[in-house]
Order: C-alpha cells, then structure tokens, then sequence
C-alpha cells in the first residue's frame, strides 16, 4: 500500500508545467476533476460476499476475487418492471425491500412506494397500496414489515398479506408516530423512529406530540400565481420542544405499553435500542442543557427502567449517534464512546458491573467506532492519533490490549467493512492523492486495488491543479491554529498577491484536513489569488478544551481567530494586506458576517450564504448545545450577533439566501437586511426562491456570482 500511494504522489507531483492549461468553473460544474470511487457496496451475512446494483440488477460479488458468483434479481425481468432507488435485505436475505417514487421532505425523509421481492418465489409484490408510504422496515425475521403513512405506524404481515395499523391519532403539525419531529430528524440525524426488537414480536417507537411548538411559514412560489404558505413545527432556541415518549407495541396481542423515561417531559431521547433480547430496550435520555446523559434499560413488557449508565459535563455531552454506545453480542457488555477524560475515547462497561475497563487512550481522538470482528474481542475504530489532520484504522483488544494500525498512508482514510470485519474497504486520499480505494483482509493487508483514478491523475497533469501547502501560526493569545493555502502556479514571493480566505468554523467541525479535493474557490488561484483556511477556536478533533471552549459565547473567540488569521496573512511578504477577503456557508456564512464587522480593518470584502445572524432564530438542540438557552445566556446570544454590528460595514458584502430553506430560515438574511438598510449600509443581496439550505438548482449560478463577485471586488 505505501507503494501505490508513494507511486500516486510522485505522478500528481511530477507535472510538467508547459503542458498544463486552466480550467473553469464550468469544468468542475461538469465533472472534469471528478475522483471515481466505488458505490454502494453492501456486505452479506457471511461476511466473504457483497451485494452491488447495477442496471437494475443486484448482483452477489466475492470480496476475495471480485467477481460477480450470481445475479440475486434483475427487476427488468419481473412484472411489474420497477425503478428502484434503494434496497435493503431482509436478516435472513430471503427478501428484499426495493424503495421506489421518492419524493423528498427535508433532510433525511421522504415518501416513497416500497416493494417486496422473495427471492425464493421469485415474486414482486407492493408493500402497500393504500398509499404512499414512509421508513418502510423488514423485521428481522423477514416475515414482517412496518411502515409510517399519515404520520401512523403499520406493520404487515407479508405471507397472508395483511395490513395492521399499530397507532391511529397521527396528525400532520400535532402528533407523529414512528417518524421523529423536524429538530430530531436534523439535529439527530434519522428519519426512521422506530425499531423492530431482535425476535421480531415487538416494535419499539417514538410517538411525538408537537402541539404546543410553534409553526414556522414559509412561502413556496413554485411559478403559481398564488404562492402556498407551508407551516411546520420548528422549535426555536429557548421555546417549546415537542414531547417525545418511547412505546413498545406488541404484535401477539396488540397491545402497546410506555416505556417509564422519568417524569420530565422537557428533555430528548436521542436514540433508542434493542439489546440483544426483545425484552430489553435502551432508551437515551439528554436533559435540555444536554449536560447529563442516560442510557436506561427498560422491560419491554411492563415499561419500568433503570438508568444503567450515566455522564455529567460542566459544559455538554457531545452529540449521541448511534456509536454513542455499542451492545456486545453476550448481552452483559457495551462500548461507550465518550470524551468524558478530555478526548474521544472507548471504553467498555458491564450491565451490573458498571466501567470495565478503558479501550483506547491518548491526547487524540476517537473519531468512529466501526464495529467489532466475528468473534466479538476485537473492535475496529478510526482515529485521529498521528495528526487532528489525518485519519487511520485501528484494531484493539477490548481489554485495551494489541492495538494495531491497519492502515498505512499519510492522508485521511474512511472505511466500509464486511460483517465480522472479515474484510474491509479503504477509501484513500490525501492533499495531493485523488481517492484511491483499495481492499484488505481484516488484518490490513490489501488483497487488490479497486480503483486508482488514473486517468483521473492523467488529466490533472494537463491543468494548473492547486495544491494544499499546510502551515500554522500561534496568535496573540498563544493559541496554535492549522491553516492551508493554495498559491497560484508560478508563484513569484517578490510579488503582492491578494487573499481569499474560506471556512466553516462551527463547533466540532473540520476543513483544514489532509484530504484530497478541488472547490470552486480553485478556479480563483488561476487568477492570481491565494486561497486560505484557517481552523479557529471550537473546530474539532484537538480534544474537548480547545472545542468546548466557545461554549455559551458563539461568535466571539471564531470570529478573533479568523481576524487574527487575516492579519497574519496579511504580514506576509507576498500577500497584500489591503486585498484581503472572507467566505462561507450556514455557520460560516454566520461568521464571514462577523469578520467583515468586526474586522472592517482587515477584511475588503465578504460573501455569506445562508447565514445565521443571530442564534435566536436557529433551533433548539443544535443552538442550545453550544450556547445554553437564551433565557439563561442573552449576551451570548446578542454580543456576537451581526445584525447588532451592521453599522460598522465598511468593505463590500454580498449575502445570498434561499427562500426555501427550511434549516437556516431566510428570516435571517431579511433581518440582516434590515439592519443594513437602517444603517444606509451598501450591500449585495442573492436571493434564490424555493431553494433550500443547500441551493439545489440555484448552486451552480451561485457558485459562478461568487468568483465573479470576488474577482471584481478583491
């Protein structure tokens, strides 16, 4: 492996300069520096195949050779023939769930019509025909499905073909059974909220009653003569939460119990769990400060619980996901993952005995826990211990024992592995190393290359392709900070050049990474301009100190470190301190605002999109982690909000906006006009109607105003 990437390095190093030429944004729009990978690849029970679709077929693959054994089905050959966007195995993979006709909501769901394929019947039949469906399911046992429509959770029993409806009081805006509220469903990070217990008799779900939270109107255009105003329930930062409540319904005899989740009713319940037996449900359980965190196990039958594990923070526990705790196939043990000593970290706890032992340890973080190999002693995890820039693969004994890196390059690694972790898939790429994807026995050794990107590494010799160049620089606080910048090609140090900083800066995020990548920004350092980044105070993976330190304060120590960041680039011989400017999106939109404010000495010029100003507009569970609750914590709410600093806007902004973004409200943007405007302040305005957080069709023009934008004004 460390010879395919030394190979790969010296090809993109090695480029002859005569023949590269310049390339456009249209390019990138179009795909010219597109890095191949290798998709949906999905492991099978055995661990020794996998499954991939292609050409409406799913076919059976050996991870040893790489061959195609067996086509499972060609729905192109069944009647009804279908289109199918997704697919999901039953446990036993005697079934399959085919998800058709998707048509979005937000973020994470949509509707959609399913499909069962036996594959021993060769038989393909609707799950449903009453109507398009939601979070569709098979149960473990592949006898069962559920399903949401209309905000009710069914199941169906898919040989007598029978359709059972488990909750009837869903409501669009009031109640919600099996499908989490919008904060959940962003915040969170699921569409799904419910699960099948491990013997398939029960379903675990979430019932949501959001009456009391205040709706949010958006206008959707959509070329009608009438636009429609769509409400939905959007709790902002210190109003009403939903009232969430875990039930178990019991498929034998219809009858659905709550589970006991303490008497609080404002509070969250993150994620839910089997245990390895349907009679035992973990239930996590976050305090509205989310400062204290629980992890109850609850008897399925009757609903009592007891809180198994507990962890208390002065400031706040770090996002629960679902490798915030891990079930060991013996039903006695669990692996939590938690910076509660400062760092990211594993360790396993027993049911009654409480913390075992310590898995993993060290001043670096933890970043994923992937899961454990076949015989349950080994866990697999991706860490950041040789650089907060880098990532590799790791294997440890769960006594903490024989840690082994299984990875070897010098970059940033994600991995996809087999079941058991009999084989895993790497995912390659550094600041010079377009994505190279390898396969490799579960001891790291690589069995083939999958692919390479060659011609990939061919075309980027013809263009003048920006490269990374790593640096860091200590600020007047005696705060170290990692920073990259790209020069242009044939950079000459005797000349002044103009510098065109990016960034994202939000809590626990990264952009100065070793990891490989070519952004819109590129297209500007072919025209002379030097592109910078600069990870401040509050990014991640440098420990929990240097993270959590923004708490209660958001905006404030951000916003200085990327001032500082300009001034140092500014001292700079080759860099022009009068030409300096600032980008970003959603948080960093928030921030670009705040430095051209707060930094109207430093900074010529800002763009922002989709920005926050001010943290009173933004929901409950991402705002109140980081800031407390407004009511507790105004000045950290108000001190650093833009739209309180539009009088001291000095250089030229441009701030853009879609009227359908449902995540970062347009109300943001419309009040920061309003502040400009009372202050006669000059200023650029995009505004997009119907696009969301992400722009959608609108990016590309976006994109293209931008350099355009920057060009012209810096």
């Amino acid at each position: 492996m460390k010879k395919l990437i030394s190979m790969t390095l010296a090809a993109v190093s090695v480029v002859s300069l005569a023949a590269q030429k310049k390339f456009t944004y249209d390019d990138l729009a179009g795909g010219l520096f597109y890095a191949r990978s290798v998709y949906g690849v999905r492991s099978m029970n055995d661990g020794e195949h996998y499954t991939t679709s292609r050409d409406g077929m799913i076919l059976k693959n050996s991870y040893a050779t790489g061959e195609v054994t067996d086509t499972l089905v060609d729905v192109r050959k069944l009647s009804p023939e279908i289109a199918f966007s997704n697919y999901e195995f039953s446990s036993d993979e005697k079934k399959i769930l085919f998800t058709t006709n998707v048509k979005p909501i937000y973020r994470h769901s949509f509707t959609a019509d399913y499909w069962i394929y036996d594959l021993e019947t060769n038989k393909l039949t609707p799950l449903s025909e009453r109507g398009a469906q939601q979070v569709a399911q098979l149960s473990p046992d592949g006898r069962k499905a559920a399903f949401v429509r209309d905000n009710n959770l069914f199941w169906v029993d898919l040989a007598a073909g029978t359709e059972t409806q488990i909750t009837s009081d869903g409501r669009f805006n009031y109640v919600l059974n099996g499908i989490p509220d919008w904060v959940y469903e962003e915040e969170y990070s699921f569409s799904r909220a419910y699960e099948w217990s491990p013997a398939s008799d029960k379903i675990a779900f979430y019932r949501t009653d959001e009456e009391r939270v205040r709706e949010y109107n958006m206008n959707r255009f959509d070329h009608q003569l009438y636009p429609e105003v769509y409400k939905f329930k959007y709790p902002k930062a210190g109003e009403e939460n939903s009232v969430v409540t875990i039930h178990v319904y019991s498929l034998e005899d219809g009858k659905t119990v709550r589970m006991d989740t303490g008497e609080e009713t404002d509070q969250y319940i993150p994620r839910i769990k089997w245990t390895v037996s349907s009679d035992r449900l973990a239930i996590f359980r976050l305090n509205r400060h989310q400062n204290n965190f629980d992890v109850l196990l609850a008897d399925s039958a009757t609903g009592e619980s007891r809180i198994v594990y507990n962890e208390k923070n002065d400031r706040y526990v770090e996002r629960i996901d679902y490798e915030t705790v891990t079930f060991l196939p013996d039903g006695k043990r669990y692996i939590v993952k938690s910076e509660k000593d400062g760092y990211m970290h594993l360790y396993l706890y027993s049911f009654e005995k409480g913390e075992l032992n310590r898995i993993t340890s060290g001043e670096w973080d933890v970043t994923s826990m992937l899961g454990l190999n076949a015989e349950g002693d080994r866990v697999y995890f991706l860490s950041c211990e040789t650089s907060p820039l880098k990532r590799n693969l790791y294997s440890v004994k769960l006594n903490g024992k024989d840690k082994k890196r299984l990875t070897e390059g010098e970059g940033t690694y994600s991995i996809a592995p087999s079941k058991g972790f009999k084989y895993f898939i790497s995912y390659f790429s550094s600041t010079t190393t377009p994505n190279i994807v390898t396969l490799h026995k579960s001891d790291g050794s690589v069995v083939r290359v999958l692919e390479d990107n060659a011609a990939l590494r061919k075309r980027l010799d013809e263009y003048k392709v920006p490269v990374k160049e790593f640096f860091t620089f200590t600020t007047s606080e005696g705060v170290e900070l990692n920073g990259y910048m790209i020069k242009p090609n044939g950079f000459d140090p005797s000349k002044r050049y103009p510098v065109f900083m990016t960034q994202y800066s939000g809590p626990g995020s990264q952009s100065v990474a070793d990891s490989w990548g070519i952004g819109w920004e590129s297209v500007l350092v072919q025209e002379g301009y030097i592109v910078a980044c600069v990870d401040g105070r509050g990014t991640g993976f440098r420990g929990e100190e240097f993270k959590k330190c923004t708490y209660k304060d958001l905006g404030n120590l951000e916003v200085k470190d990327q001032i500082e960041a300009a001034r140092y680039l500014g001292s700079l011989d080759y860099v022009d301190p009068a030409r300096i400017g600032i980008y970003g999106w959603s948080y960093g939109g928030f921030m670009a605002l705040g430095c051209i404010l707060k930094g109207n000495d430093v900074f010529k010029m800002a763009i922002s999109v989709a920005p926050v100003t001010s943290w009173r507009y933004y929901d409950t569970i991402y705002t109140e982690l980081y800031n407390g609750l407004p009511q507790e914590n105004p000045e950290g709410y108000d001190n650093n909000s833009p739209i309180h600093f539009a009088d001291r806007l000095k250089g030229k902004l441009l701030i853009a906006h879609g009227t359908g973004d449902d995540n970062v409200h347009i109300q943001n943007t419309y009040e920061m006009v309003s502040a400009l405007t009372r202050c006669n302040k000059p200023f650029d305005l995009m505004i997009y109607p119907d696009q969301n957080h992400g722009m959608g069709s609108g990016r590309n023009h976006l994109m293209r105003k931008c350099i355009e934008y920057v060009k012209a004004n810096l």
